[in-house]
């Protein structure tokens, strides 16, 4: 009879480290677990038929201004995981261009709730991690998003100042 006391589970558990975007570095070629598991609660865990499948993201949107906030928080941990990660700058700004265009197009009453349903940034965000870590960048690909969404932004601001003073000058004279 073998007496020898078999480790439990919560053996185990107590003796492995705490995994979190902080405390746990994953190897320099794989994505911790959590962030895969998190992108896919958010935006693929409820299967809707055969093709289809939504997640929290579309379901806490829902909710007007904190929904999104909220959704907002979730990706920017992917991000945050990315950065530590050491991905490049130009892949860090396009995952917060997609986190930010799911932010401000989900917070649109009505069709920003359809577009949360259908635009997936975490699951963008996690094949742009997945990209860089497999050593299959796309540098120029990434700085070229970089200078068109700086270029999209600058217009945001530009046009806006030009169509004032045209006003003004129309009205001057």
């Amino acid at each position: 009879m073998n007496l020898a006391r078999r480790p439990s589970e919560l053996d185990t558990l107590a003796r492995r480290p705490l995994e979190g975007p902080i405390i746990s570095q994953p190897g320099p070629d794989k994505i911790p677990a959590w962030v895969t598991n998190l992108a896919w609660l958010m935006e693929n865990s409820i299967p809707i038929g055969k093709r289809w499948s939504i997640g929290l993201d579309g379901i806490v949107g829902l909710f007007p201004g904190v929904g999104d906030l909220a959704g907002a928080f979730v990706s920017g941990l992917i991000v945050a995981s990315a950065a530590q990660a050491g991905l490049p700058r130009a892949a860090l700004g396009r995952m917060m261009a997609n986190v930010a265009v799911d932010t401000l197009l989900g917070g649109i009453p009505f069709v920003g709730d359809v577009f949360d349903f259908a635009f997936k940034a975490n699951t963008r965000n996690i094949r742009i991690y997945q990209e860089h870590l497999a050593g299959r960048r796309q540098p120029v690909r990434d700085w070229l998003f970089t200078l068109l969404v700086a270029l999209a932004l600058l217009a945001i601001v530009a046009i806006p100042i030009v169509v004032f003073v045209y006003i003004i000058r129309r009205l001057m004279m």
